[in-house]
């Protein structure tokens, strides 16, 4: 690989010129309005050199000199949009275990998903017959999913707290786990309920069994939500549930309704407790766009239909998002990551170019790993400045590196 080509030097002036043109609209429009912006919209040029790179990508991870491609061609998503188009996919179920070591998930339309270790630049894929992790708050607890069977264990590859068998939810796939700290107790979140786990067995928390509802004659009793979306306060004293139909309902850690949160866009889409616990966000959807308010934790028990919110954000459509110390970072469905504090100050925004759909942060709040639709995870040093010229965004993370997943081939390291 010729790393002074012709190739490599449009790639990077072209790149450079587009991500400082996004970069300085982006930042007029949000300092005087976009009202008054009067010039064009950048164009990323670099379309029709896409094949070349991808060759020379494949030749980079075949040949093991990725790190020397990176610095050569630093990654761009818009010049690929036709590679990615093709590509699409979940990335989600992230938890963090330790170190540089996280787990997540793959998964294509109508395809089992596929969980993967990430230890540092290793790369390794977890038994098929595991379809789903989940991490609890505090005490390091993880609840893993086979075949049915759900175990809770104290620490990856620990000692073994409870083992449950599934009944309603064993053929489901799952959108969210959630052990409480103790192992004892999991939140299980999928399009056929959302079910509190115990030993007393499974508990159906949402929604609500509607007690007027007639059936036709042929028809069977079901659940199929859409959105379907939960979180469990750090120190599991309150449930959160919701899906595109209603409010944001507050459970206590029975399962009992308590408080109400109102959608203050059309659905309810995504909610997250504060690292400390004294704030909940709610985001609330339409279309590509929402509405993010947060909500004092004191008031949860009495809430309802009440203007006692903070205004977090009125324009994202959340994904996915992590509780950082003091702030939030949240990822919508335009490809970018924001970071809020409490008060609904934007502290910084990153763009990696396609729908976030989940995301997990190490424990000192240094590292960040995204998933997005366009079947990519992103290892991201926060704070420790740009890596090059091409990063779209005010936020100052240096990306170690991206991992391209594609339906029925390797992945690609970039």
């Amino acid at each position: 690989m010729d790393l002074h080509s012709d190739i490599q030097k449009e790639w990077n002036e072209k790149g450079a010129a587009y991500g400082t043109g996004i970069n300085e609209m982006v930042a007029f429009g949000e300092t005087h309005g976009w009202d008054k912006w009067e010039g064009e919209e950048p164009v990323d040029e670099r379309e029709h050199l896409a094949d070349e790179v991808v060759r020379l990508l494949h030749e980079a991870n075949e040949s093991g000199t990725v790190a020397a491609f990176r610095e050569a061609f630093p990654p761009s998503d818009s010049p690929l949009l036709a590679y990615i188009k093709n590509n699409q996919q979940n990335i989600e179920l992230f938890s963090f275990i330790g170190d540089e070591k996280i787990i997540f998930f793959v998964r294509a339309y109508n395809q089992e998903p596929q969980g993967y270790i990430l230890d540092g630049d290793k790369l390794m894929e977890l038994d098929p017959s595991v379809k789903a992790v989940g991490k609890s708050k505090q005490g390091n607890v993880f609840a893993v999913l086979t075949d049915g069977v759900l175990t809770t264990v104290q620490g990856w590859d620990g000692e073994v707290i409870a083992t449950f068998t599934l009944d309603a939810l064993k053929e489901s796939t799952m959108t969210q786990l959630l052990p409480f700290n103790d192992g004892k107790t999991v939140v299980l979140v999928a399009p056929e309920g959302i079910y509190l786990l115990s030993a007393e067995g499974e508990k159906l928390i949402h929604p609500e069994p509607d007690e007027d509802e007639e059936l036709e004659e042929d028809e069977e009793p079901g659940i199929s939500l859409s959105m379907e979306n939960a979180d469990i306060s750090n120190d599991n004293r309150y449930i959160v549930v919701a899906d595109q139909d209603g409010s944001h309902r507050v459970l206590n850690a029975s399962g009992e309704q308590i408080g109400e949160i109102g959608p203050e866009s059309s659905y309810p889409h995504f909610c997250l407790f504060a690292s400390n616990d004294d704030q909940l966000i709610t985001n609330s959807c339409h279309f590509y766009n929402g509405v993010t308010i947060g909500v004092a934790t004191s008031n949860l028990e009495t809430y309802q239909d009440s203007e006692d919110y903070v205004d977090i954000d009125e324009s994202m459509r959340v994904y996915a998002g992590v509780a950082a110390d003091g702030y939030y970072i949240l990822g919508d469905a335009n490809g970018y990551i924001k970071a809020f504090d409490k008060q609904g100050k934007n502290l910084w925004r990153h763009f990696l170019g396609s729908t976030i759909n989940g995301m997990c942060l190490s424990d000192d709040g240094k590292t960040l790993w995204v998933g997005s639709y366009s079947g990519m995870v992103h290892k991201l040093r926060l704070g420790a400045g740009h890596r090059d010229t091409h990063t779209i965004g005010n936020g100052n993370h240096y990306e170690d590196f991206r991992i391209i997943f594609r339906k029925g081939k390797p992945a690609l390291f970039w």
